[in-house]
């Protein structure tokens, strides 16, 4: 059964769990004009978790995977179903990942309110299946919190339904330990047995992830930031500076679960890579673990 949230800092076990995930990360970069600038503060060979979005386009999440795997990191795009116009340019864009040897994708639906082929993360998924071209890794994207636009049993019917192709699922950003904790062990319960990557905002000013939280989709999170009195005494004691210290202290437990399953830690990093790598250093320090440089 998975431990329940204890209220105190982390155990030994759980020290030991919080390290070894914090010490070899997925790190997300958005392909923006700084991403290239941004990757020189990730360690060598790291994981990179490539987003896509509309403004940009599904070729820049190609373009800038296929040149950090050029330089040496592992490179994870996500394949946005509603930005992919076709069969055709989806066997494009796969044919492009294979040359380069990335054979990884982490599969959503996307945010374009005109899709294209793809209805959603499903149907792209089931064609690459149906096609023989499903890579040999994927991730899907779960909502620990839910979705302020997506009903919670059509997320939940979703993830089943996606389950199958995937590898392991990765949590929307979440400020809630309980909500992370809870989730997971309902998903558990239910025979959804994922492995699980939990997602960990990176270190950003609060007015900058209260915005970004809403614009991707994380329900109640300004709510939840604001209500919460620990939380708002924690923001007054580092000026204003979120950091997921005290999230992972209180997920300890269930990080330390064979039963939780949790592999990695998804760190959104909003492209503030180098504060993120600080305060990774810091989790590191404090918690036993030996960096990944």
């Amino acid at each position: 059964m998975i431990a329940r949230l204890r209220g105190r800092r982390a155990t030994p076990d759980g020290a030991a769990a919080l390290a070894r995930l914090a010490a070899s990360p997925t790190w997300e970069l958005i392909p923006l004009k700084n991403a290239r600038d941004q990757a020189a503060h990730i360690p060598a060979g790291a994981t990179i978790s490539v987003t896509s979005s509309p403004a940009k386009g599904q070729m820049a999440t190609i373009d800038l995977s296929i040149e950090l795997e050029q330089r040496g990191f592992r490179a994870v795009p996500h394949l946005s179903a509603r930005l992919i116009r076709d069969k055709a340019e989806l066997v494009t864009i796969l044919d492009r990942m294979a040359d380069r040897g990335i054979d990884r994708a982490f599969v959503i639906g996307g945010d374009p309110t005109e899709p294209g082929e793809f209805e959603d993360a499903l149907a792209l998924l089931r064609t690459m299946a149906d096609a023989g071209r499903l890579p040999a890794e994927v991730g899907i994207g779960c909502y620990p919190q839910g979705h302020p636009l997506i009903a919670d049993d059509v997320l939940l019917r979703a993830l089943r339904d996606k389950a199958p192709f995937a590898s392991y699922m990765t949590t929307q950003m979440c400020f809630d330990p309980k909500a992370i904790e809870r989730f997971i062990a309902e998903r558990r319960a239910e025979g959804i047995a994922l492995p699980v990557k939990l997602g960990v905002p990176g270190v950003a000013e609060i007015p900058k992830l209260v915005s970004i939280s809403a614009r991707i989709g994380v329900r109640d999170a300004s709510k939840f930031i604001m209500k919460n009195t620990r939380f708002v005494a924690a923001l007054l004691r580092s000026g204003g500076i979120y950091r997921a210290t005290g999230l992972l202290e209180n997920l300890a437990p269930t990080l330390a679960d064979p039963a939780a399953n949790v592999i990695d830690l998804h760190l959104y990093t909003f492209n503030n890579v180098g504060p993120t790598e600080a305060w990774r250093q810091e989790l590191l320090a404090r918690f036993g673990g030996d960096g990944a440089r």
